[in-house]
């Protein structure tokens, strides 16, 4: 079996197949997704590629997915990563090859089951090495044509959905199927409305929050909230300078607990928005509530106000660690109470209002993220401008814009 390579922070490490095993034993996961034969060499990909795409998944989820004893199954969930590529056929045949029946040294490698599917707890796709593969066949598409076309779209969710379908048709109904590398929260609607995606990573949540993002939207949305005509943006960018003397929390859709004032706005209970004031403070030494003469701590939890706009700003532009911390747990909160209200609304009426809550989340918030693109520029120069004299540029850039702090 081949060797994988590993990046690791300081050097690269090689790990087969059966280290993977060794490793997931060690470690007794939840959950482990096993190794794909994905194509990272530019597409397309010939046949022969992805027919040895698809015998090395299937071999190393075999490998995985083999008891530690006739008696003992291996003690954590395992997901497969769906392989195929953008090939509609490779696709159903390596789901085939999950589900088909297993005979002589492969049934016995894997007894007592007998097809792989068996010990498959879910499915997962990603979906970066897909977009790639469709980018370039449009690419060579055009290339072929005589039409002249100065670029082109990144592929939309649209393009991927009958892959994925192809994959699942063959697979029983009832396993999660997990999502990785979306980019919106249009994604993730989409993927649920089309194929009924059970779990989605928060990649692009957290790096929002590197670039100094504090997202800011609801679903389902608030009809109270909606306004006609422009799109909304779906996050504020923290860094810009127009936020240094903003003190507001660091969304709109949300208030946080100890803000009374706004009840009708949703509580969003991270620990920048509804911090909670510490029972007792650090006690030292000798030190302590009697010592002191400290009054005793509270009987019940107290929020403190939401951290502001300005504080995380301020936090930013001085380097702090903890503004990207802050960011990530705000975000995370957000995102989780999006998916909260996906599940609202698909029990709700057994989701007969899903169709038309979706619809307006499309209507209301701008899918092309500016604001996210604009801050990965605003971010890049911040890397590029640390060393010596990098405040004195700054306030000088400060100046220029008209948002110097005062004196």
């Amino acid at each position: 079996m081949p060797n994988f390579d590993l990046f690791c922070a300081q050097f690269i490490s090689q790990l087969t197949p059966e280290d993977w095993r060794k490793y997931s034993l060690a470690c007794r996961p939840d959950v482990v997704v096993a190794l794909a034969d994905t194509p990272f060499t530019n597409p397309p990909y010939s046949q022969k590629r992805l027919t040895k795409s698809i015998e090395r998944s299937t071999a190393w989820i075999a490998s995985l997915v083999k008891p530690v004893s006739p008696q003992e199954p291996v003690p954590f969930a395992i997901f497969a990563h769906l392989a195929g590529n953008t090939s509609i056929s490779a696709r159903k045949a390596f789901s085939n090859s999950l589900v088909e029946t297993l005979y002589g040294p492969e049934a016995e490698a894997v007894k007592p089951y007998s097809h792989l599917d068996q010990a498959i707890a879910g499915y997962t796709v990603d979906l970066i090495p897909l977009f790639l593969s469709l980018a370039a066949a449009e690419q060579r598409n055009v290339a072929e044509s005589d039409a002249v076309v100065q670029s082109l779209p990144p592929p939309r969710t649209e393009a991927v959905v009958p892959l994925v379908k192809a994959s699942l048709e063959q697979l029983p109904i009832g396993k999660p199927r997990l999502v990785n590398s979306t980019q919106t929260p249009h994604e993730i609607l989409r993927l649920i409305s089309s194929i009924g995606v059970d779990l989605f990573d928060a990649h692009w949540a957290q790096r929002a929050a590197d670039v100094g993002i504090a997202l800011d939207f609801r679903f389902p949305v608030a009809r109270d909230g909606v306004a006609s005509g422009k799109k909304v943006e779906m996050g504020h960018n923290i860094y810009d300078l127009a936020y240094a003397h903003d003190f507001s929390p660091l969304a709109d859709s949300f208030r946080g607990a100890s803000q009374t004032d706004k009840p009708a706005k949703p509580i969003c209970i991270c620990a920048a928005c509804s911090p909670i004031q510490p029972p007792s403070r650090l006690y030292h030494g000798v030190d302590n509530e009697t010592y002191s003469g400290d009054p005793p701590p509270p009987e019940k939890t107290t929020y403190l106000p939401p951290f502001t706009r300005a504080y995380v700003h301020h936090l930013l532009h001085t380097h702090e660690m903890s503004a990207h911390s802050i960011l990530a747990i705000h975000n995370l909160a957000v995102l989780e109470t999006f998916f909260a209200g996906v599940r609202e609304v698909l029990h709700r009426d057994n989701g007969a209002s899903w169709e038309e809550e979706v619809a307006l989340f499309m209507d209301t918030y701008d899918e092309g993220l500016q604001v996210l693109e604009e801050a990965k520029i605003r971010w890049k120069e911040v890397d590029l401008a640390r060393g010596k004299g990098r405040l004195a540029r700054e306030k000088a850039k400060e100046e220029d814009s008209g948002v110097a702090t005062p004196a």
